[in-house]
């Protein structure tokens, strides 16, 4: 493994909206953008409410073995997203903003480690300062520039911690083909990379990641979406640092698949979403599932 299992024990983290599970990984968290993943509203002001729930009750190695430990772990995460869609264009597109506020209680257990922590409290803000969205009539496309902010509280003693420690800056594209001239069917792909600051408390600087999530979906009686959706995720540099004590060599992995469905209530302008999705594959991280239940109001 990467890592020896004390250092699992301590590194087996959720922060922001991103699971850092087994290992110094990313902050944003695959999983929580499903069908048209890539498509923003018109212009106005959104709320969204992600209620992000992930288990697992088993690790896997660089190899993808599943690791002989007694491993469980439930992380729950209400995260309230505030979107600002301006109406103003640059580059043809809608310029908007936003912000990212988590929640997250996390659960930990390795039993023949004696690891048991359980933790609730604020994890790591993303504020997206600068975003454009773009409109035609068979796609849509999004591009943007976010930061993670180190605000959750974090101890490397405490498994569940909150917090990752570090800074992340966050570039974003995807888009969203309509391949009908009704626009009943669509797929999506939106592309994320991160670069990550060193650690706060350690000489330890993650490497780069870059992750992918994507949707294929129909629309039906004109409020309802149903779909396929997944997600992709990779390190795609060495963590770096003079406290990198595991091999620099292997990186986490991820790929996961699963369904999805969506209602818009034109009555109350609020879209409700349901996701669940299973990883198919994950290399020195836990495997687990993924389900998200999403509220977007418009205010």
């Amino acid at each position: 493994m990467r890592k020896t299992v004390a250092a699992i024990c301590v590194l087996i983290l959720f922060s922001g909206t991103g699971f850092a599970l087994a290992g110094e990984t990313g902050h944003y968290v695959s999983g929580v953008e499903g069908i048209k993943c890539s498509t923003l509203p018109p212009p106005g002001v959104y709320y969204k409410l992600y209620n992000a729930l992930y288990t697992s009750d088993e690790l896997r190695d660089k190899n993808g073995d599943k690791v002989p430990l007694s491993f469980d772990l439930t992380v729950f995460a209400p995260v309230s997203r505030f979107v600002w869609v301006t109406g103003q264009k640059i580059l043809g597109g809608d310029f908007f903003m936003d912000a990212t506020i988590p929640l997250s209680y996390t659960d930990i257990s390795i039993r023949e480690t004696g690891v048991s922590d359980t933790r609730f409290g604020l994890g790591d803000i993303n504020i997206e300062p600068l975003g454009l969205a773009w409109h035609g009539q068979r796609y849509d496309a999004a591009a943007s520039l976010s930061l993670w902010m180190p605000t959750g509280a974090y101890d490397e003693s405490e498994p569940a911690s909150p917090g990752k420690d570090f800074w992340t800056l966050m570039v974003t594209a995807g888009g969203t083909c309509y391949l009908d001239a009704d626009r009943t069917w669509a797929a999506s792909v939106l592309m994320r990379y991160e670069m990550h600051s060193e650690k706060r408390d350690a000489d330890v600087t993650p490497g780069d990641n870059f992750l992918f999530e994507w949707g294929v979906s129909k629309a039906l009686a004109k409020i309802w979406d149903v779909g396929l959706t997944g997600y992709c995720s990779w390190q795609v540099e060495d963590d770096s640092g003079t406290d990198v004590t595991w091999d620099r060599d292997v990186h986490d992995r991820a790929f996961a698949v699963g369904p999805e469905v969506s209602v818009f209530l034109p009555s109350i302008t609020t879209g409700v979403s349901m996701r669940l999705q299973w990883e198919i594959e994950t290399q020195d991280r836990p495997r687990g599932t993924m389900a998200v239940l999403t509220f977007t109001k418009a205010l």
